[in-house]
């Protein structure tokens, strides 16, 4: 990149200083930093990066550690830190917000597990990949649009007027991820739990998040609404997968219905 002066523009200020923030080599060798950045009195163009580039990834840490605060205490802080740090090498912040930032973590987790080539997977890397994907689930939520002004379906809704609401998510993972980043809100000692098939249900309501635990029939019936089955076809098409009589299903129906409802699922048909 040229010398700044006056064929430099803003544009090519700011891309320099992110590559120099985020990677080293040639962008922040001495000949480049000299090039970009005067000594102050008391400074050399070297140490004058450097508070940016400490400030700069200590804001990035600090952003992820809050995305992931059960990850954070599940791993501990340093080796955390070391993964994140691993992380924003190769995704660095292309964003002028902090929001997406911890996006691809899962993912990042699952592509550089130490144990990839190995015959036989660790149970602890499976257990903090599914958090991570767990946390970031929460973490859309947040943020995503609702129904909160258009308000709630109530228990005693007719089923045809019923549909799920927009904010609502359903998840699957290999361990109760939900059960331990409720644990360790209260106490960081909380043990890892062992491997176990989990499904929820991740609603807003009313600006607040809550997380239900769901059967596998309950899990595949609520799957099939999201795919925009009507409740008589969902609820005969679960019946039929899990071979249980439809007079059951429809029977269990009712409960369902009314603590869902309660707890936001649905919103109603115009």
């Amino acid at each position: 990149m040229d010398k700044p002066g006056k064929h430099s523009n803003l544009q090519q200020v700011q891309a320099w200083m992110q590559e120099a923030l985020i990677h080293s080599g040639e962008h922040t060798s001495i000949k480049a930093v000299e090039s970009w950045i005067e000594a102050s009195q008391t400074l050399s163009p070297q140490q004058r990066l450097g508070i940016y580039q400490r400030s700069y990834y200590a804001r990035l840490l600090t952003c992820l550690q809050a995305q992931y605060k059960a990850l954070c205490t599940a791993l501990g802080l340093e080796l955390f830190n070391d993964f994140a740090r691993e992380y924003l090498k190769t995704y660095p912040s292309q964003s002028p917000t902090l929001s997406e930032l911890g996006g691809r973590f899962p993912a990042f987790l699952e592509q550089t597990r130490p144990d990839r080539a190995a015959s036989v997977r660790e149970v602890w890397i499976d257990f903090m990949i599914d958090l991570a994907r767990y946390e970031w689930a929460l973490y859309l939520l947040f943020d995503a649009p609702g129904d909160e002004r258009n308000g709630y379906a109530a228990p005693e809704t007719p089923d045809d007027r019923l549909r799920l609401q927009v904010c609502f998510s359903l998840q699957q993972y290999g361990f109760p991820v939900s059960d331990y980043y409720n644990a360790v809100a209260t106490s960081a000692d909380a043990p890892l739990p062992d491997p176990a098939q989990c499904y929820l249900a991740l609603v807003r309501k009313d600006y607040r998040i809550g997380t239900f635990r769901l059967s596998a029939v309950q899990y595949n019936f609520l799957e099939q609404l999201q795919s925009g089955a009507t409740i008589a076809t969902a609820g005969r098409q679960t019946a039929a997968h899990f071979k249980i009589a439809e007079t059951a299903f429809f029977e269990a129906w009712p409960t369902w219905k009314s603590n869902w409802a309660k707890g936001g699922f649905f919103v109603c048909n115009a």
